[in-house]
């Protein structure tokens, strides 16, 4: 069956603190076939690492669990899910309330759902208590015409 995107990949690991830093660089590897500047790259590693810390520290608490990425790209479209099975969200407006912290003795900053939004340029939470969140996130890359900036310098 063909699929309707360019290209797509899956990714799942343990709901660990250190497998935070291999699924930004995944996702990363992977966002790298549309070109993306540093900056946008470097959006994109922020935002999957709040998403991805979000299910560990959130969703899953004191359990393991297994964090999964889908990764989708159409038309210079970046599409990426990331979701854990954990306990869900009571609240999605009140999570998403910049400073608003469910774990205030961790020291968390509260910004985490802020911070998606603001690197990505759509950003969706559906969550179902006890069975999970999902957080999908859209970024399009610009596509830059090398030539004329070439050009520009000579």
């Amino acid at each position: 069956m063909k699929s309707i995107y360019e290209n797509e990949m899956k990714l799942e690991f343990l709901s660990k603190s250190n497998n935070e830093a291999f699924a930004r660089i995944a996702v990363a590897a992977f966002a790298s076939q549309l070109d993306p500047t540093l900056e946008e790259l470097a959006d994109i590693k922020t935002a999957v690492s709040e998403a991805v810390t979000n299910c560990i520290i959130h969703g899953y608490e004191d359990m393991e669990g297994i964090v999964k990425i889908e990764c989708k790209i159409f038309d210079n479209t970046l599409e990426i899910e990331i979701s854990d099975s954990g306990k869900g969200i009571e609240d999605i407006n009140l999570a998403r309330e910049p400073l608003y912290t469910s774990k205030p003795n961790l020291e968390r900053s509260g910004m985490g759902f802020t911070i998606m939004e603001s690197f990505m340029d759509e950003m969706k939470i559906e969550s179902i208590l006890d069975m999970g969140t999902k957080i999908t996130m859209k970024k399009t890359i610009k596509k830059y015409d090398k030539s004329k900036e070439e050009c520009m310098y000579v």
